[in-house]
């Protein structure tokens, strides 16, 4: 009988799952499209690998153990999974075609609606990844001031002049490596440092869990415009989510680009590259950036659909509202047994973290452990709380009470000194090395 979301006697089972990843195995390198979504980011031996369904904010494996999701596609899963008014929007616009062999009317509509809502959206620019619209950005940035070089501070896909900072660089000429640098978040002198009259391009995401201090932002900006270096926010995490007008709206600070994608179509591949008309106009005939699938017009009517849902349901204060039940309340619980000093959550409260200190052991053993026993109790955890519209009072309330269950437990590995004896299965694992102090540590 497969897991349900409940206090479960056993671990799930997860037969088919592992049949699955053996055939994949024979001709799959690696078998994740997605690193964030593979094997490697889930306890091995406990976990389930592969998904059958979703509802709202539940998942269902291919076993059929039934999962609270605090993944959510690893992001784009604002309101919830099969979200009615979305999927009726998809299918009305399934009956009409998908791709066409001329620009589509929703190309123009998707634009007056983020022209109305996003601040610095003078032009707008649709395609389908995050990775293609921060390269356009970039690539642009650098017509626009003709210089060579950027700074960046987060993570911004796979493409060879972001990834030729990290430690996953094999296969990028030095020559690309040497034109980006990384600096650190809350730390001006960093920027200093980096910042001179061939920097075209600041690149950052506005906040990943650290709020800024000292008026980082601000002076980020500042410090931007007085070298003539463009200012671009990557907002595939704070977009839609934060406020529906992004990170930009939030803070008050108007950058000279941004790009988006993840939460605004609720799970379609769609990506938005929006900034001031005198640089953007260098895509006219300066600089290019087209593809054959940027005007495919499922995913512009899932984000029609999906930003008219955040707006008139203010979805964004409902994501902070029940996100922070969970990090007040995973807190509370942790002082309640003494495990404050080991053990946190933390973030902005549409979207959190839980840390582990290096004091209580090796921090991947506890997360792994934490995983563990949360799959057991029928939560899909992955050290975050990304929340979703569909996350209801039900689901925080027993995700509360699963955390009462489990960290006594955590708490009882960690003064034995034993965490990584009682873990059935493989620790998880680091995405990147960390090669500098500002080097990246996460991926999508």
């Amino acid at each position: 009988m497969p897991n349900t979301v409940s206090f479960n006697e056993n671990y799930p089972e997860i037969t088919k799952s592992d049949e699955l990843y053996a055939r994949a195995q024979k001709i799959m390198t690696p078998v994740t499209q997605t690193l964030a979504k593979g094997p490697g980011q889930y306890t091995k031996g406990v976990s389930p690998k592969y998904v059958k369904r979703g509802a709202g904010s539940h998942i269902w494996d291919v076993d059929g153990n039934e999962f609270i999701d605090y993944q959510m596609g690893i992001g784009p899963i604002s309101l919830g999974y099969a979200y009615p008014r979305v999927d009726d929007a998809i299918r009305a616009q399934l009956q009409d075609g998908i791709t066409f062999s001329m620009m589509h009317e929703l190309e123009v509509e998707l634009a007056e609606l983020i022209h109305e809502i996003i601040p610095n959206a003078e032009s707008i620019r649709i395609s389908k990844t995050g990775a293609d619209v921060c390269s356009a950005a970039v690539r642009v940035a650098r017509a626009f001031t003709g210089r060579n070089k950027l700074l960046c501070c987060g993570y911004h896909g796979w493409h060879d002049w972001y990834i030729g900072t990290t430690s996953r660089d094999k296969g990028i000429p030095q020559e690309i490596k040497d034109l980006t640098a990384a600096f650190e978040y809350n730390n001006l002198d960093s920027v200093k440092a980096l910042l001179d009259e061939d920097v075209a391009c600041v690149i950052l995401e506005p906040f990943i869990f650290d709020a800024p201090k000292d008026n980082f932002l601000h002076e980020l900006a500042a410090l931007c415009k007085a070298n003539g270096t463009l200012l671009i926010f990557d907002e595939m995490w704070t977009g839609f989510r934060i406020a529906v007008g992004g990170a930009q709206e939030f803070f008050g600070i108007t950058p000279d680009l941004a790009v988006y994608s993840k939460a605004f179509a609720n799970g379609m591949p769609i990506a938005l590259l929006t900034g001031r008309r005198d640089v953007m106009e260098l895509f006219e005939q300066d600089v290019f950036f087209f593809t054959t699938f940027g005007g495919e017009a499922l995913s512009m009517a899932a984000a029609m659909a999906t930003i008219a849902e955040m707006r008139e349901n203010n979805v964004p204060a409902r994501l902070a509202q029940q996100g922070k039940k969970l990090k007040d309340g995973y807190n509370l619980i942790a002082a309640d047994l003494g495990l404050s000093q080991y053990t946190k959550c933390y973030g902005y409260d549409c979207r959190t973290i839980v840390t582990f200190d290096p004091q209580a052991g090796n921090p991947m053993e506890l997360k792994a452990f934490m995983q563990q026993e949360l799959f057991k109790r029928g939560i899909l955890w992955g050290g975050f709380h990304n929340m979703c519209y569909s996350h209801s009072d039900e689901d925080v309330a027993y995700t509360l009470a699963a955390y009462r269950d489990v960290l006594p437990l955590l708490k009882a590995a960690i003064e034995a000194g034993d965490v990584a004896s009682r873990l059935l299965g493989e620790p998880v694992e680091a995405v990147f090395r960390k090669v500098t102090n500002a080097a990246p540590v996460k991926a999508k």
